[in-house]
């Protein structure tokens, strides 16, 4: 979508940023439609995000509007690439500030990620209203530069006014997709759909749209274990980066207890059959697993700025509510430890009890009606 295909003849105009991750696009997308459901047909929702991040797929996939940013994020190796950085923050404000004079939205919300920060400083050069959604117990450092001029911030942790002017907090959560919020009770159309048998125990393991490699390398390695012991099934994503790799791996080896996919489209039936999820420590990961109760091993990543992760998985490992295992232990103990939680009662029910504590099923509304302050019809 290009800036003079832009309309701005709806009487609501919000202006949605964030990416480069699943993290930050997805809970903007429940804003999106929390937005839509609310105003109906009197609002128009405009995506940016960066040019060649995933969000340029997944947004139009979702059938909103996006427009694509130069901006890209600061390589910490050496790179000819950081040279260019600067040109590119440039022309990133530049269009931003073609977007907002287009468009003239009443508010700019961003959901963290490098290609928030042009749009809503173009946003704020022209007194609009802006807010924020920081979903780590760790601000970033996008975030945090943002933070100075906006109208609200919300976050998903306590004791984040170390970060934030606390007037401007609002504990929001972390909002969710609609489909999160509506497990299917019925779970024979989920078994069906992954090919599974329903009499068994279910492990998922996602490590994200792209995917995790000690994941992956976890599963490799107790491959042939799994298969032949078949005594619980497994939902496998491996991730659009590894899927191939993994495919010529395991070759025309059978796997009838193990589904396996680069991505699994029907999350919300993966999580109504999962006794047990490994995965990351991302926000978005963290409250989808309260909000469906599902007793959860993090392996938090060590390749996130701030250790934000292992901060995440930390405040609920402290309060009993999931397993942690470190990344450099993950390929030799996620299975073993999986194995050995799917079959203990206890220790399943225990987990599931803590986590779901930490759900917050009002987090999109409680956004939406701070939005509704600044909109006027």
């Amino acid at each position: 979508m290009e800036i003079k295909d832009i309309s701005s003849d709806n009487p609501v105009r919000v202006i949605l940023s964030g990416g480069g991750t699943a993290g930050h696009i997805y809970p903007a997308v429940a804003i999106a439609e929390k937005l839509k459901s609310y105003y109906g047909d009197d609002v128009k929702v405009l995506f940016v995000g960066a040019n060649g991040k995933m969000e340029m797929e997944k947004i139009p996939n979702l059938g909103y509007d996006i427009i694509g940013l130069p901006i890209s994020g600061f390589d910490r190796k050496i790179s000819f690439k950081n040279l260019l950085l600067p040109f590119k923050v440039l022309l990133s404000v530049y269009i931003s500030r073609r977007i907002i004079k287009k468009f003239k939205p009443q508010i700019v919300f961003g959901s963290g990620g490098y290609a928030s920060a042009p749009i809503l400083k173009a946003a704020q050069t022209r007194n609009i209203a802006t807010m924020i959604w920081e979903g780590n117990s760790y601000a970033g450092m996008a975030n945090r530069i943002l933070s100075s001029k906006v109208q609200r911030v919300f976050v998903s942790y306590d004791n984040m006014d170390r970060f934030f002017k606390k007037d401007n907090i609002i504990l929001s959560g972390n909002p969710l997709r609609e489909d999160m919020h509506f497990l299917p009770s019925d779970t024979s159309d989920a078994y069906k759909y992954f090919g599974l048998d329903s009499s068994k125990p279910t492990l998922l393991i996602t490590g994200g749209s792209l995917g995790t490699r000690v994941f992956n390398e976890g599963v490799m390695k107790y491959f042939d274990h799994i298969t032949q012991q078949n005594k619980y099934n497994v939902i496998w994503q491996t991730g659009k980066y590894y899927s191939q790799e993994i495919t010529d791996r395991i070759g025309k080896r059978e796997h009838k207890n193990i589904w396996i996919g680069a991505f699994i489209n029907k999350m919300d039936y993966a999580y109504s059959i999962a006794d047990v999820a490994i995965g990351r420590g991302g926000a978005s990961t963290i409250s989808e697993l309260a909000l469906v109760g599902v007793a959860s091993i993090i392996v938090p990543s060590k390749n996130v700025a701030d250790d934000h992760q292992t901060q995440n998985a930390k405040s609920l490992w402290d309060l009993e509510a999931i397993l942690m295992i470190k990344d450099d232990d993950a390929i030799e103990e996620i299975i073993p430890t999986a194995e050995e939680l799917l079959f203990d009662k206890k220790m399943l029910n225990k987990l599931r009890a803590n986590i779901s504590q930490f759900s917050n099923k009002d987090s999109a509304d409680i956004i939406l009606n701070e939005m509704k302050k600044f909109i006027i019809l």
